[in-house]
């Protein structure tokens, strides 16, 4: 992703904007929390106005709803605050209305799109589909699925993983006098949004109701805490590792080799081999031949079904695959 870092950002601070891009009905509004100014990929925040009315229909692009405000309906079903969505490209979703309500709106890989249609695109992944309550069809757990974890007073609710990178959606909260003393980075990006509540970081400063972040890899982040209490929506692009340290002013590329050297360390035999000599062992999983490494390189609008499209740093060039890939997303 080529997201900038953002952070703090709070979006009380600006107003709703019309949406206005093609398919998407009138009553509709939003504001962008951050884009990859390359896709369009992007975060909003979104208002519904009373009244609102949109046909069956599907995304070209893996889209995630999280209801702050008010309910929606889709088909015969209301879905209040806190009820979240997680719909591949492709799928198809019911009519939708909506009595008014706000929400967090994500496009994971593509600009947002609306194309009216009852039945699914024929590539779409149904069965990714999750719509559950998480306010009320969840439990509260331990932030253990990340580890080394967080400090004591942070808890979770997992909405979704993706089964091959990761990635990853949640709710989570701090309790009351939450407070963490070390210094973290992760080698993914991470975005936050405040529900309700206000946390302060040593390098950033405070983040109250409202307020967002999108932390790239490698930014170090913390001491943290929260007097009160924080309710938060959070996100990953991939596996979520905490590296913990003690200085606050190290920088990305400091990070990136303290993380290098720990790989090195832990798993010097797969250092090694990724770190071949003339640079060409490439990854190719025989339980998933179908995974696109093109799109997760950045590269992807390079696609051929052959080949596999990487660069050395001299420019790009390919070699020939064992497998066809299966698209991660409907074209």
């Amino acid at each position: 992703m080529a997201r900038p870092h953002i952070e703090p950002f709070v979006d009380r601070d600006v107003g709703f904007k019309k949406m206005t891009l093609p398919g998407f009905p009138k009553g509709m509004k939003y504001k962008v929390l951050s884009m990859d100014p390359d896709t369009g990929a992007c975060s909003l925040t979104v208002q519904f106005e009373s009244g609102y009315s949109q046909p069956p229909g599907m995304s070209y692009s893996e889209m995630e709803l999280f209801i702050t405000k008010g309910s929606v309906t889709y088909g015969d079903t209301t879905y209040g605050k806190g009820n979240f969505f997680f719909v591949p490209a492709g799928v198809s979703m019911p009519a939708m209305t909506s009595r008014g309500a706000e929400g967090l709106l994500f496009y994971n890989f593509g600009e947002p799109s609306f194309i009216e249609s009852d039945v699914d695109h024929p590539r779409a992944l149904r069965n990714e589909l999750i719509i559950v309550d998480a306010y009320e069809g969840l439990q509260w757990k331990v932030a253990d699925f990340v580890k080394p974890s967080v400090a004591p007073g942070c808890m979770v609710k997992l909405l979704r993983s993706d089964p091959l990178t990761h990635a990853h959606s949640l709710l989570y909260c701090m309790t009351p006098n939450y407070w963490q003393d070390n210094i973290s980075y992760h080698d993914c990006a991470e975005e936050s949004y405040h529900i309700y509540g206000t946390s302060t970081m040593m390098q950033f400063g405070a983040l109250p109701t409202g307020g967002y972040f999108w932390r790239p890899a490698w930014i170090s982040h913390g001491a943290f805490s929260s007097q009160l209490g924080v309710l938060g929506f959070g996100r990953t692009d991939s596996t979520l590792h905490n590296y913990f340290h003690y200085n606050p002013w190290s920088t990305p590329d400091e990070n990136r080799l303290r993380a290098a050297a720990q790989l090195r360390r832990n798993k010097p035999n797969l250092f090694k081999w990724v770190q071949s000599p003339d640079g060409h062992n490439h990854p190719h999983d025989f339980e998933y031949p179908e995974y696109d490494y093109n799109d997760e390189d950045g590269l992807g609008f390079q696609r051929d079904p052959e080949v596999y499209v990487h660069d050395h740093g001299d420019g790009s060039h390919s070699h020939a695959k064992p497998a066809r890939p299966k698209a991660r997303r409907a074209k």
